[in-house]
């Protein structure tokens, strides 16, 4: 690390954590990675989805020993 970044990250670290944790924020959205909060609620949306379709009738829960059963059978053959 270059002297110049090492002191500019140096100078970074005795900032206040709030302004830092903010700091963070905005380094992370700039590389348009998704965040935590954005995983969560795009898993939210999911699950609401599905809860819907199953309520709504267009798909039906199978009982996950059944799956398993059937797996197994399909991969013995």
């Amino acid at each position: 690390m270059s002297i110049l970044n090492e002191k500019f990250l140096n100078e970074i670290l005795t900032l206040p954590a709030d302004i830092r944790s903010q700091l963070v924020e905005k380094l992370i959205q700039s590389l348009n990675v998704p965040i935590q909060k954005e995983i969560d609620e795009i898993w939210a949306e999911e699950a609401d989805n599905r809860i819907k379709a199953i309520q709504s009738g267009k798909v039906s829960l199978v009982d996950g020993e059944e799956v398993i059963s059937q797996m197994r059978a399909r991969l013995k053959k």
